[in-house]
């Protein structure tokens, strides 16, 4: 069972329609009793990192996700989170993955946000990525990155700078692009994800 961190900012809908279709079982945690239920946890997120930010501190619940030691998996702005800083909103996160959140510089050949399909290459032997290409497509849609780190990156994708599409910590991974709207290739690191 996977449980879903329900805190007001996460892209739930499209999430769980994913799920769904895979078949993987899931409920949503509104209270820190409710982390024990669920076997791997998923921390959604879209819109402003501060803002997000604050949101989950509102819920009482950072201290808990701190604590976890089970499988942690954030999504986009959920991804974000994790890291130690992000520059929008100058705002301080979970620091689970002692990296920055930075924003993309207006380039003349890229537009912010990146927004679409873009290549993600993934190390070999990552769990996450089991049975994907390691140059595969995923579906982003963000204007802020986590900047690109050897010991942490796990996969990155280049738009006019190197950053990390994935990332892990221990038992805390995060995905920049959206699986949940990336095909084949998203659908398999879920279904990768929950077989953790």
């Amino acid at each position: 069972m996977i449980g879903i961190v329900n805190y007001g900012a996460g892209n739930i809908f499209s999430l769980t329609a994913a799920l769904d279709r895979l078949g993987l079982r899931y409920g949503m945690i509104n209270s820190e009793a409710e982390f024990d239920l669920y076997e791997k946890i998923i921390i959604p997120g879209v819109g402003h990192a501060g803002t997000a930010m604050q949101k989950l501190s509102d819920t009482g619940l950072v201290p808990k996700i701190k604590s976890l030691n089970k499988p942690v998996l954030g999504i986009c702005v959920g991804m974000q989170l994790l890291t130690e800083f992000s520059e929008e909103g100058n705002s301080q996160l979970l620091d689970i993955v002692p990296l920055k959140t930075l924003r993309f510089r207006e380039l003349e050949s890229k537009k912010v946000p990146h927004m679409g399909w873009n290549r993600v290459y993934s190390n070999s032997g990552q769990p996450l990525f089991n049975g994907i290409a390691s140059d595969a497509y995923f579906y982003f849609v963000h204007s802020y990155f986590i900047e690109f780190n050897p010991n942490f990156t796990v996969a990155y994708c280049d738009y006019g700078i190197k950053f990390s599409a994935a990332i892990q910590n221990n038992n805390f991974y995060g995905v920049q692009f959206h699986p949940e709207k990336s095909g084949e290739a998203g659908e398999t690191l879920l279904k990768n994800f929950a077989n953790l």
